[in-house]
C-alpha cells in the first residue's frame, strides 16, 4: 500500500511534513525546528508568517480572489504594477503578471520576439544566453537555459541558446584575472553575434548573479557594462532574469543597479510574493512596448491565473512591508557580516573552495583538493549529502550545480531571509560548522587536516 499519491521531487526520499513558519524559521509535525538559511528557494525574502501579509490576503479573499484578466481588471493588479514602476529605474513601467518564474522568463523571451516583429524585422527570433544559467523549466525558458543536467532529458525539443561562458572568475575559462583579462567572457557575445548575425537575434538573456545553475557566481565590476555595449551596438535587446535576485535579495530592488545597468525586459518572481502566493511578472521598458502600443495592441502571452486580484494582493503588501520597514537598508551590513562569518569557515574547512555572492545570495562551492580546484566525483554527491546532513542538523540549504561543464562540481546557496538578525546569522554559521564536522566524519576527512579547531 502506498504511503502517498504525491509526486515529490525524489520519489524515494521521505520527507518532514511542515507544521508552521515564522520569522526565518519553519517547525515540521514532529515539533522541530529548521533554520531557513535559503528561503526556500531565495523566496521567503521576508521570513515566514508576517501578519501584515496574512492579514492583506485575508482581506482581499473576502471580496474576490479570481478574475479573468480579459474580463476584469482589479485594484490590486494595478496598484502592483504601479508600485513596481515606482520602484525600478528607468523607463521599466509596464508589467505583465504571471504565475512562476518560468512563465516570467518565456514570457520575457516573446515579448522580444514581437518587439522586432512589430517593427517589420521578423527575422530577430534567437535569443543569446550563457552556459552555466537557469531560466526556468518550460520548454522556452529551458532551451535559454545553460544548465546540462536540466536540459538533458529534452534536448531534442530544445533551441541552441546557450552560447557564452559564464563571468565565473573561480574557474575563468581563459585562466585570467579581471580586469586584466579584458572581459573575454562577455567578449564572447560579439564573436556569437558576429557569427550568427545580429539581424536573427533578438535578445540576450542574463542572470544578474547566477544561481542555481552556478551558485552564486557575482561577475566582476566592467562585465556588465561591456555586455550591455555589445548589445546596444548590435541592436539586440538586453533580458535580466532577476525573478532570484529582484525585490531587495542583493540590497537593491534590481541586482542590475548595482552595475547601473537598465534592461529592457526584467523578468521577476520569488522574493516578488516572498512565497506567500504564486506570482511573478515580466516588466517591459517604454521603448520595448512603444511599438506594440502603436502596432497589434496585444501582447501574445497569457495564463489563466494571470494577474489574480488575490496573488497581486500578497505581491502588494509584501513590497509595501519592504519600504514600511526599510529592509533593504540593512541587506549589505547583514550581508558582510555573514560573508566575513562564511570566510571564516573556509579557513576552518578545506573543501570550501570559494566563497561568493552579493547581498544575502551567498554561494559556497565544494572542492576536494583546493589548490588545484578540483571538484569531488559525482558519485559522491556532496551537495546532496551536504544539503541532507544539514537538514538533518535543522539547517535549510539551496543545492546548486558548480563548475564550467555545468555536472561536476559542488555548491549551496545561503540565502536567508533579508530580515535575519546578527544573532541569527551566528545560529545560521553554528548550524553549518556542526554540518560540516558531520560531513567530514562521513567523508572519512581527518579533522586535523581538515578542521581548524
Amino acid at each position: 500500500m502506498r504511503s502517498s499519491y504525491l509526486i515529490k521531487p525524489a520519489l524515494d526520499e521521505s520527507y518532514p511534513e511542515i507544521d508552521y513558519g515564522k520569522g526565518i524559521y519553519l517547525f515540521d509535525k514532529d515539533g522541530k525546528k529548521y533554520l531557513d538559511a535559503a528561503s526556500g528557494a531565495v523566496t521567503a525574502n521576508i521570513g515566514h508568517g508576517v501578519p501584515e501579509i496574512i492579514l492583506a490576503m485575508y482581506e482581499q479573499s473576502k471580496r474576490v480572489s479570481f478574475v479573468y484578466r480579459s474580463q476584469f481588471t482589479s485594484e490590486p493588479a494595478e496598484k502592483l504594477a504601479e508600485k513596481i514602476s515606482d520602484s525600478l529605474p528607468g523607463d521599466l513601467n509596464w508589467s505583465f503578471f504571471v504565475n512562476s518564474g518560468s512563465e516570467a522568463t518565456e514570457t520575457a523571451l516573446k515579448i522580444a520576439i514581437q518587439y522586432w516583429q512589430e517593427k517589420g524585422m521578423k527575422s530577430k527570433i534567437k535569443i543569446l544566453s550563457r552556459w552555466v544559467s537557469y531560466h526556468g523549466i518550460t520548454l522556452g525558458a529551458l532551451s535559454m537555459s545553460g544548465h546540462p543536467g536540466r536540459r538533458a532529458r529534452f534536448v531534442p525539443l530544445l533551441e541552441e541558446f546557450p552560447t557564452i561562458s559564464p563571468p565565473y572568475c573561480y574557474r575563468c575559462p581563459y585562466q585570467k584575472s579581471a580586469p586584466e583579462c579584458g572581459y573575454l567572457c562577455a567578449m564572447e557575445l560579439e564573436g556569437a553575434i558576429k557569427r550568427i548575425g545580429a539581424d536573427h537575434i533578438a535578445a540576450f538573456i542574463a542572470e544578474p548573479v547566477i544561481g542555481a545553475a552556478g551558485g552564486a557566481i557575482s561577475p566582476p565590476e566592467g562585465y556588465y557594462e561591456t555586455i550591455k555595449k555589445i548589445c546596444d551596438e548590435n541592436n539586440i535587446l538586453f533580458i535580466a532574469d532577476e525573478v532570484m535576485t529582484g525585490f531587495g535579495r542583493t540590497g537593491s530592488m534590481l541586482a542590475m543597479e548595482h552595475w547601473n545597468i537598465i534592461p529592457d525586459i526584467v523578468a521577476l518572481g520569488k522574493g516578488m510574493g516572498a512565497g506567500y502566493a504564486p506570482i511573478a511578472a515580466t516588466v517591459v521598458s517604454d521603448h520595448v512596448m512603444e511599438p506594440i502600443l502603436k502596432g497589434s495592441k496585444v501582447i501574445m502571452s497569457g495564463h489563466t491565473l494571470s494577474a489574480n486580484p488575490q496573488s497581486c494582493a500578497a505581491a502588494l503588501a509584501v513590497l509595501e512591508y519592504l519600504e514600511n520597514n526599510h529592509i533593504l537598508k540593512d541587506v549589505e551590513s547583514r550581508s558582510v557580516y555573514l560573508k566575513n562569518k562564511l570566510d571564516r569557515l573556509k579557513t576552518q574547512f578545506t573543501f570550501i573552495g570559494d566563497v561568493r555572492g552579493k547581498g544575502l545570495l551567498l554561494g559556497l562551492e565544494f572542492v576536494k583538493l583546493p589548490a588545484a580546484k578540483i571538484p569531488f566525483d559525482q558519485s559522491v554527491k556532496l551537495t546532496e549529502l551536504v544539503v541532507r546532513t544539514g537538514r538533518d542538523h535543522g539547517i535549510l540549504l539551496y543545492p546548486a550545480a558548480a563548475g564550467l561543464d555545468g555536472l561536476s562540481g559542488d555548491a549551496v546557496i545561503i540565502a536567508p531571509p533579508l530580515t535575519i538578525t546578527k544573532r541569527e546569522i551566528d545560529e545560521l554559521i553554528a548550524l553549518l560548522k556542526t554540518t560540516f564536522v558531520e560531513v567530514y566524519k562521513t567523508l572519512g576527512f581527518p579533522f586535523e587536516n581538515g578542521v581548524e579547531e
